[in-house]
């Protein structure tokens, strides 16, 4: 009965290891894949944050021949102009700010400490 019990005992044992073990594994691969969605997420924002810089390089250079064209003197003075170029200025601070966020998306690790291995450019592991 021992004997019986030992080996109950043991393939328990084996079981558990091998629920924790798929357990960590399903628990990364989740992560990993919210991870992943996470930074597209931010890619794509940024993106749209580079189209609206684009959009308003056109109208702040429409703006300004414009203004040319027209005769108008000290053109960068311009409220239109400084509306625009501040404009400009957030945009960009914006596409910076989603860039850190998914280094840090990049940096972060299954058990939420930082990890100090990704770079930029990186693919996700």
């Amino acid at each position: 009965m021992t004997e019986q019990n030992e080996k109950h005992n043991s393939m328990r044992g084996a079981s558990e290891k091998l629920l924790d073990a798929t357990r960590k594994t399903l628990h990364t691969a989740t992560f990993k894949a919210n991870q992943y969605k996470r930074v597209v997420q931010k890619k794509i924002d940024v993106n749209a944050v580079q189209k609206k810089i684009a959009t308003a390089h056109n109208d702040l250079g429409k703006l300004v021949d414009d203004l040319r064209e027209a005769g108008e003197k000290n053109i960068l003075n311009k409220p239109e102009v400084k509306e625009l170029f501040n404009q400009i200025d957030t945009l960009k601070q914006t596409a910076v700010s989603l860039l850190e966020d998914i280094e840090a998306i990049r940096c972060e690790t299954c058990d939420g400490e930082e990890s100090t291995t990704a770079t930029e450019g990186e693919p996700l592991p």
